[in-house]
């Protein structure tokens, strides 16, 4: 990125929750002077609670459509109910039908069935996205409603709307926390991305999942740097990691020993930039000089 005026896209990745993503996401935010930032961990974003968001601007995000009754209408006949394969419908203390929202899955068949034609198919309301104001820069952020579905289209939408601010606004990086694990959303979080980042910690659950999206980043041939967060914890599976990395494609930028200052600063809504001892700080630092170093 240095010397550079092309926007790049780095995003923070890990095998399982609790490496310390969000964390070093916060943590990188604060080291860079030019850049928008975009939380892709739309089931459960958490980056602004340490980053204390402004919101400037709010968007429903809509995604297929639910079946839903209109009691004044509904004869309670039951016959749609009949071909419901997903047990969604509920019958009410009158005699007429509800449908449960959580189990139906908008394939319409009811809609098109019901006899009293009492059943509407509206637009499904998923969640929202946002776009706020913080002390280090734009963030895009959004929010998945309990059982919202189509999180890698939501993820999407979000490193879109980003990806145009950050041009807009002439910044030099796009930063996303993405979501763990390696299921569709991770997919739509890395597709198109110029680095890639993957947190760890030492120990066997950390090993397997890290080798997991390992695998899966190495499809979209896309430079991965790799960082053990908590290392001294277990420092001989530290090593392991490092040697498992250093012997495939992927590049080791360093480590982040355990620290209780970096729990103190989460709880007061702080990037460990802010909070951390000068010694504590100079091991983020290291990770974000060799990332854009290492070729």
């Amino acid at each position: 990125m240095k010397g550079s005026n092309k926007l790049e896209e780095l995003v923070i990745l890990s095998g399982k929750g609790g490496t310390g993503k969000t964390t070093l996401t916060s943590a990188f935010a604060a080291l860079s002077d030019s850049l928008v930032l975009a939380d892709c961990d739309v089931d459960a974003a958490d980056l602004h609670l340490i980053l204390n968001p402004t919101i400037v601007k709010r968007e429903p995000f809509v995604e297929g459509n639910e079946a839903i009754v209109d009691p004044k209408l509904c004869t309670g006949c039951g016959y749609s109910a009949n071909f419901c394969r997903f047990d969604a419908f509920r019958k009410e203390d009158d005699g007429t039908y509800s449908i449960d929202t959580i189990r139906c899955e908008g394939c319409g068949v009811c809609v098109r069935l019901c006899p009293a034609s009492a059943i509407k198919f509206e637009e499904r309301h998923c969640g929202h996205w946002m776009v706020s104001k913080t002390r280090f820069g734009t963030l895009v952020h959004a929010h998945l409603q309990a059982a919202g579905e189509n999180s890698g289209k939501l993820v999407t939408l979000v490193r879109k709307e980003a990806r145009k601010i950050a041009l807009e606004e002439g910044k030099k990086l796009l930063l996303v926390d993405g979501p763990p694990g390696i299921g569709c959303p991770v997919i739509s979080s890395v597709t198109g991305a110029d680095k890639v980042v993957l947190v760890t910690e030492p120990s066997l659950s950390g090993l397997h999942d890290l080798e997991r999206v390992s695998r899966l980043a190495a499809n979209f041939e896309i430079p991965v740097y790799v960082c053990v967060n908590k290392a001294d914890i277990a420092p001989k599976l530290t090593k392991e990691i490092e040697k498992s990395v250093k012997e495939s494609d992927n590049k080791f930028v360093g480590t982040i020993p355990y620290d209780e200052a970096l729990v103190q600063a989460q709880i007061k809504g702080l990037s460990p930039m802010e909070y951390l001892s000068a010694a504590g700080r100079n091991h983020i630092e290291k990770l974000w000089e060799n990332i854009w170093e290492t070729n």
